[in-house]
């Protein structure tokens, strides 16, 4: 019998990463297997428990709603910052990934969303939040 994923394992995957439109917005191909150990919180949710019970060279279609990938869309994490709060010498432009720090020094990372004239609307949310995800995965190694 062939040796079955499960919580603790070392595995190795190639994978493409799609949205519902078809899109892909992730893959390993051309570059190496993605490595992880299983359940321990390197992956989101949905993918970790998807890989559960998969053996070697399977083949198989994980969807991931959003409460186990990137979570719900939060209009709250959108928030508007005066012009004058970012570097005279960076150029912003809409679709643009920032990041500020946390009170401890942690970066939180924002998507720009708009550039007004007096504010910058910017987005913390991740994003794929809110979005179901649909990852094809092949389990290439398991130890």
């Amino acid at each position: 019998m062939s040796e079955v994923v499960k919580q603790g394992d070392n595995v190795k995957v190639h994978y493409t990463g799609k949205l519902l439109d078809g899109s892909v917005f992730d893959s390993s191909e051309g570059r190496d297997p993605l490595e992880f150990t299983v359940g321990t919180g390197q992956m989101i949710a949905g993918f970790d428990k998807g890989v559960v019970g998969m053996v070697l060279d399977e083949q198989k279609e994980i969807t991931i709603p959003p409460e186990e990938a990137y979570g719900i869309y939060d209009p709250e994490k959108i928030i508007e910052v005066p012009n004058d709060q970012f570097p005279e010498d960076l150029s912003l432009e809409v679709g643009m990934q920032i990041s500020a720090s946390q009170p401890d020094g942690s970066p939180i990372p924002f998507t720009v969303k708009e550039i007004g004239e007096q504010n910058v609307t910017l987005d913390g949310n991740h994003f794929l939040a809110g979005k179901d995800l649909i990852f094809s995965v092949t389990l290439v190694s398991i130890t």
